[in-house]
């Protein structure tokens, strides 16, 4: 499933957005010409200052007289008339001067200068501030729907990733594709024991179909599945066609994992429904406990081998005596070994049998005194 590319490629067409923020720039309040540069920083403001000179001039004319022209000025001040233009251009732009029909040049106070200068800028920057809020609260407005698609997309990605199945049907028809359209590797785990009958009759064509086609399979149960004649069978007919099969003593996590890309793990209380995931740093991490499992593991012989039958048997008895060290109960055990309670009571006899326990409390405390007495390796 393709996730979409929330960000859009940069191109010459013209999009909705593009117009859209056209629309949005035509609507702004047009940008002021630059205002001439303040006195500060056209002159150090100074009694010699042409600009300074001229304004001081203008303001000690008696207002009697008539209006001075930049030519007049240039002959009070003895100054180049270049400089007296310049000057006086500075001050119209600033102004602080305004011109009579004459062409003849005024001075101005300083604060009118200033609510004439400085009025339409402000007001300028009032409407620009003004545009930009309303352009705000046009964008922001959109910004449910942008939220709306990341979730959307984040339910695409947890869909691809990660996915539910609670019907038994849809279990094994997506167990039964995966196989379909594996083509290197199959990892299995499945601890309890010997597996059911008509479990394990669905499983062999599969597998065997998986093994035909060159696909290594790797399969991990618990020892106690040795002793179910069911599973041995369906052991041999795998191992026949290149399967390999190994036991380990304690239960481990049940797992399907295809081509090292997709896995399958059961949902806790619901026999039913299985977990697919697709997540590669999920499926990685799987895949490395799976190893480590592998490596701890032994051979799952068809044959029967009175000395590793005795290995186990007494692989088994160490197990259940750490647990009883733990605290667990027989269906505690049980559970975690893979056997019925019936079995587990009896190797739990013969634990307490061999210590001379006579209570479980006791043959705790025994276990831990010998724990206690032998000697650090």
């Amino acid at each position: 499933m393709a996730i979409p590319d929330i960000e859009r490629a940069h191109g010459d067409a013209e999009t909705p957005e593009t117009t859209a923020l056209a629309a949005i720039a035509a609507a702004a309040p047009p940008i002021p010409p630059p205002l001439p540069a303040p006195l500060s920083e056209t002159t150090e403001n100074s009694p010699d200052d042409p600009l300074t000179r001229v304004y001081t001039c203008l303001l000690a004319r008696d207002p009697a007289h008539p209006p001075a022209h930049p030519a007049d000025l240039a002959a009070e001040l003895d100054l180049p008339p270049a400089r007296v233009e310049s000057a006086v251009s500075a001050l119209l732009d600033m102004g602080l001067l305004r011109r009579t029909p004459e062409r003849a040049v005024l001075p101005v106070a300083p604060d009118e200068a200033v609510q004439r200068t400085l009025g339409p800028l402000e007001r300028e920057m009032r409407a620009r501030r003004q545009h930009m809020e309303r352009t705000r609260e046009q964008l922001m407005a959109f910004m449910p729907l942008y939220e709306s698609h990341l979730l959307r997309l984040t339910h695409l990605r947890q869909a691809e990733y990660v996915e539910l199945l609670t019907d038994l049907r849809a279990v094994r028809e997506a167990i039964t594709e995966l196989g379909r359209t594996c083509e290197r590797e199959v990892m299995t785990a499945q601890p309890g024991g010997g597996r059911r009958a008509e479990v394990l009759e669905e499983a062999v064509a599969r597998d065997e179909e998986l093994l035909r086609r060159g696909v290594r399979m790797r399969v991990l149960y618990q020892h106690t599945a040795r002793f179910s004649s069911g599973t041995c069978a369906y052991v041999e007919r795998v191992g026949r066609l290149g399967a390999q099969v190994r036991t380990l003593d304690d239960e481990f996590m049940r797992m399907l994992v295809f081509d090292r890309a997709t896995a399958v793990i059961p949902v806790p209380d619901d026999p039913h429904a299985a977990v697919l995931i697709r997540e590669p740093h999920v499926v990685a991490f799987m895949v490395g406990a799976y190893e480590r499992l592998w490596l701890e593991a032994l051979p799952f012989e068809t044959e029967w081998d009175r000395q590793t039958i005795m290995d186990i048997s007494d692989e088994l008895k160490q197990t259940i005596v750490r647990l009883l060290t733990e605290g667990l109960t027989d269906a505690a055990i049980a559970r975690r070994l893979g056997l019925s309670v019936r079995s587990c009571r009896r190797h739990v006899a013969d634990v307490m049998a061999a210590l001379g326990a006579e209570s479980r409390f006791q043959a705790g405390y025994l276990l831990a005194q010998q724990d206690r007495d032998q000697p650090a390796s």
